[in-house]
């Protein structure tokens, strides 16, 4: 029997992978539904290819692009929430980015959908919320982030480990000095040594704050508490995250820095098989490894991060949301790099935490950030 499965997100990074993985092992899954925002022409070819019996593109106007294809066309958010609901599909690979995640994700769970998770604000923004639905309703969250990968890998008994230790490659600008990195421009910036990912995440990597957000989902995924992640960083990217358990064993999961390696785990999930990464790692020319512990005067933003989740309540929301509109206007050259986290630290600064949010309440929040952000950054940076 085949895995049906819904992508949301297919024309993204991650996306694109999956359907990579998956043109490998045709086998083994159909593809019901897809979903993309912008990208209609990519989105085309993927029906054409794919056949699914679903599609939700972002715009309604954008429908008339996909006319006279044998697929139901749906939009918005309404159509994501539809997409995840249908009956027959089992796994929900989540992999669009920002907040749009949340609400499908939540939908899919009351489904009982297993999830495959690549979208890092669904738990940074409403992590405890999430997870007991989870629980509730006997729901599968597989982690897709190559480090959440690599700790789901490692974590064989619950009970006996001590340390999650997540990795980071440092980024771009991890020997530049401070003066490089106020004036880096958005092609250094996006210059990333090892992965390659949206434009939106390798600036995260470049400021560290992806790794903060990082240890948040992770502390969320895993119920661990925060003092028990530790950051390492590994430039060369082969030892994805490790687990340290009581007796001193450390159990690390270890390949070439690929995400179609963690994207195919989590949709083959609980079975390995030979994929399109299925070569041995070469120990030998792999070279030395490096580990650093972390510049946090250097990448203030991964500090910043941690304490947002160490705060909880929807601080992290505020972090997120602040972060990406930060980054979306250094992106469109409106602010410098270092801005990037000046911006985000001054929104917490003052912001006012909602303890025990409802979903409804973190929408909300997240909206008044955003639009408060923007506000900052036109009249201080460009107005």
């Amino acid at each position: 029997m085949k895995k049906k499965i819904a992508i949301l997100g297919s024309t993204g990074s991650i996306g694109t992978q999956a359907l990579e993985v998956i043109n490998k092992l045709q086998s083994q899954f159909e593809i019901i539904a897809l979903s993309a925002g912008d990208n209609i022409s990519l989105l085309k070819e993927q029906i054409l290819k794919y056949n699914p019996k679903y599609v939700c593109i972002k715009k309604e106007e954008d429908k008339s692009q996909l006319k006279n294809l044998k697929t139901e066309i749906l939009s918005g958010n309404e159509g994501l929430k539809t997409i995840v609901s249908i009956d027959e599909i089992e796994l929900v690979l989540v992999a669009v980015s920002g907040k749009i995640g949340l609400i499908p994700t939540i939908e899919a769970i009351k489904h009982k959908k297993n999830i495959a998770l690549a979208n890092k604000e669904t738990l940074v923004m409403a992590g405890e919320i999430v997870m007991q639905l989870a629980k509730e309703y006997g729901v599968k969250i597989l982690p897709v982030d190559s480090e959440h990968s690599a700790v789901f890998q490692c974590l064989e008994n619950r009970k006996t480990a001590k340390n999650l230790i997540i990795t980071a490659s440092g980024g771009p600008f991890l020997k530049a000095s401070k003066e490089e990195m106020k004036n880096a421009n958005i092609n250094k910036t996006l210059n990333h040594p090892r992965w390659k990912m949206g434009k939106k995440i390798t600036v995260d990597s470049a400021t560290l704050m992806n790794k903060g957000l990082e240890v948040i989902e992770a502390h969320h995924l895993f119920d661990f508490e925060y003092k028990n992640i530790k950051v390492v960083i590994h430039p060369q990217s082969y030892i994805h995250s490790a687990v340290e358990y009581i007796d001193g064993s450390i159990i690390a999961q270890i390949g070439i820095p690929s995400m179609h390696i963690p994207i195919q785990y989590a949709l083959t999930y609980p079975d390995r098989c030979e994929g399109i990464k299925s070569e041995s790692f070469d120990f030998v020319n792999a070279g030395k490894f490096e580990f650093y512990t972390p510049d946090y005067e250097k990448f203030p933003a991964l500090k910043l991060a941690i304490e947002a989740g160490k705060q909880g309540g929807t601080v992290p929301v505020c972090l997120n949301a602040a972060n990406e509109e930060a980054v979306f206007a250094f992106l469109n050259n409106k602010i410098k790099f270092t801005d990037i986290y000046e911006i985000t630290k001054s929104m917490l600064e003052n912001y006012i935490s909602i303890e025990t949010p409802s979903i409804e309440q973190i929408l909300e929040e997240d909206e008044k950030i955003r639009i408060k952000t923007r506000l900052i950054i036109k009249e201080n940076f460009y107005g």
